[in-house]
Parts: structure tokens; C-alpha cells; sequence
């Protein structure tokens, strides 16, 4: 069995693995970083740790939407870093057999983002990969503008 967490972007739901998630927080005030990549909106401060706010939305190049207060923040653990991205909403905590999501090299490739597919009475459910959410560029480019932040 797999535990995801379900969030909704743009009216498309997404899933982000439970043992991922840390919390999910309210929005606040983002502060740009200059130099970062396209898909960081901008960092915050979370009990003393700057942390990266990203934007499914970008990554995946739909259209733009400005920030609000009603949205949440869904702070993760990603490979070498925690991360918060931005959720419309965030639908609750669902769990499904393994067998349930299809890996999406069967189904579209070009997405090295997206780990998976899961199929609900609701539509596609997008899993998000988060240790390949960066390419390495982008990892690099945020190192450095962490760094000067």
C-alpha cells in the first residue's frame, strides 16, 4: 500500500508521497530570490531554515496564476533539501495498493517530474517524483542563490 498526500493545482490533482510531506502551513509572505530557477517563487523562513518555495504550476508550464492567502504551502523533504510548494488546496491523505499507479514511462515520457499515475473514481491523480523535481542545473542555481540570499 502507498500513502499520498492529494493537492490540487489548476483544477488537476496531484499527490505527493505521505513520507515526504512535513506539514502543510497557511500561506505567508514569499520572499523572491534573485538567480534561482523559474520554478522557485521564493523562499521563507521556517523555525530558522530558508526554505524554497516552488511552483508545481510552472514546472509544468500551465498558465499563470498569482499567489493568494486562501492557498497552502505543503512543506516536503526532497532529496538533499525541504522544499514548500504551493497547493490551490490540499485535498487529504488517501491510500491505494502499489499496483495502482502506472508509471508514466508506459504512458508519456518527457516528464521525469512526475513519478506516476493513479487512477481514482475523480480522474488522474499525477504523482510527483520529488528527488527529480530539479534537473541538477537547477539544483546548482539554487545552491547559489541560497547561497548569496
Amino acid at each position: 500500500m502507498i500513502k499520498l498526500v492529494l493537492l490540487r493545482v489548476d483544477g488537476q490533482t496531484y499527490a505527493l508521497p505521505l513520507a515526504a510531506v512535513d506539514r502543510v502551513l497557511r500561506m505567508v509572505e514569499i520572499t523572491p530570490l534573485p538567480g534561482a530557477p523559474e520554478v522557485v517563487v521564493g523562499v521563507i523562513n521556517i523555525q530558522g531554515e530558508v526554505v524554497a518555495i516552488v511552483s508545481i504550476r510552472k514546472r509544468l508550464g500551465l498558465a499563470p496564476r498569482a499567489v493568494v492567502a486562501a492557498d497552502s504551502l505543503v512543506v516536503v523533504r526532497a532529496r538533499t533539501r525541504r522544499l514548500a510548494i504551493i497547493a490551490e488546496s490540499v485535498l487529504g491523505v488517501v491510500e491505494r495498493p502499489a499496483d495502482a499507479v502506472v508509471c508514466t514511462g508506459d504512458i508519456v515520457g518527457g516528464t521525469p517530474q512526475i513519478e506516476g499515475v493513479l487512477k481514482t473514481h475523480d480522474g488522474l491523480v499525477l504523482i510527483q517524483d520529488l528527488d527529480r523535481f530539479f534537473s541538477p542545473e537547477e539544483e546548482q542555481s539554487l545552491d547559489l542563490a541560497l547561497e548569496k540570499h
